[in-house]
């Protein structure tokens, strides 16, 4: 009996083995059509490009092309701001720092030239209504300064409003600017070693930096990897945490997804993301009925495209060299749609 017992629980056993193993491979996302529209556009993407793909604490899937890998680094222009802004948020975190704070308790110059109504919100959000130079990408033909306090000197002294602070959205780099200068004056040290010391060091982000022969660039200015920037978009996914250390609170990141601007208040804002809202360093692409960013995305317009789906509950990013154009961008969005098709969404 014990030897016709062994046999059957062994045959059970191995059926149950088998359903198992049969119930993972059908609940593995397939990506077929991701590799096949990846390798028909690796011309439009320039020939060096990353996509990664994260979900469930973990990479799901990575395709490279030409001479880029996960930890190329390159620049990411306004990819920047994203980082950034969450960068201030740890500062609201500790109470350091409230987004209602005007600028002038920090940087007395500007109530001495009608700016003093601007807050850290404002910044955040690019609705500091101060003049930019010119209604193109900000990563071109900005002005070198040697410091980013000269910098902030001359948005506060020389620069004219164009509407009051709150009202009109303008993309540009002037307000994520303001508030990187004003984590200088609170802490009395640099940009660069503020970001090191409060998000990308605790985000394991080795080869990110701000560092510049100018003056550094909270807006426009940082290098990256598609490695490092997605350890960035798995913390901002997971609520603020990353490998089990809070970086961010619940709140903060929920008050970044947030949408802060109206159609009817964006003045300008560059072409690959006309139609999308602002929240605090980021674009709206996505949202429920209250106003909270389902779908969200910080493009730098060197070519790469990072995006959340809070819905989905997965991260991606595209990461290459070159001009961001209408062109790229319907590549990102396309793959996007494939990526969705097998990853199931949360949201009603």
């Amino acid at each position: 009996m014990s030897v016709k017992n062994d046999f059957t629980c062994a045959k059970v056993s191995a059926v149950l083995v088998f359903m198992l193993f049969f119930q993972l491979v059908q609940g593995q996302a397939d990506f077929t059509e991701v590799d096949r529209k990846f390798e028909a556009s690796r011309k439009e993407l320039g020939g060096n490009a990353v996509l990664l793909i994260y979900k469930d604490g973990k990479i799901i899937y990575q395709k490279v092309s030409g001479e880029f890998n996960a930890k190329s680094q390159a620049p990411i222009a306004n990819a920047s701001k994203w980082l950034t802004a969450a960068l201030v948020m740890t500062f609201v975190d500790q109470g350091k720092l409230s987004l209602d704070d005007k600028v002038n308790k920090y940087i007395p110059l500007f109530g001495k030239y009608s700016k003093g109504f601007i807050t850290i919100k404002d910044c955040l959000a690019n609705l500091t209504g101060i003049e930019s130079d010119s209604p193109k990408f900000p990563l071109f033909g900005k002005k070198k300064y040697a410091s980013l306090e000269e910098e902030i000197i001359e948005f506060a002294s020389k620069r004219d409003i164009q509407s009051n602070p709150g009202i009109e959205f303008r993309y540009n780099n002037i307000g994520l600017d303001i508030a990187g200068r004003v984590l200088e004056v609170i802490t009395k040290r640099g940009f660069e070693q503020i970001m090191q010391e409060h998000l990308t060091r605790p985000l394991m982000m080795r080869n990110t930096s701000f560092s510049s022969f100018n003056a550094v660039d909270p807006s426009s200015g940082a290098l990256s990897t598609a490695s490092d920037y997605m350890n960035f978009l798995s913390m901002l996914l997971n609520k603020g945490m990353f490998n089990g250390k809070r970086i961010l609170s619940e709140k903060a990141v929920a008050d970044m997804n947030m949408i802060r601007t109206t159609s009817s208040m964006i003045k300008y804002s560059p072409k690959p993301t006309e139609g999308y809202n602002y929240g605090f360093g980021e674009w709206i692409m996505e949202s429920d009925e209250n106003g909270n960013g389902t779908v969200v995305t910080g493009p730098g317009f060197s070519g790469t495209w990072p995006m959340i789906d809070n819905c989905r509950g997965y991260a991606c990013i595209f990461f290459t060299k070159g001009n961001l154009g209408e062109e790229k961008k319907d590549i990102y969005l396309d793959i996007k749609k494939l990526i969705d098709v097998q990853l199931t969404s949360n949201c009603k």
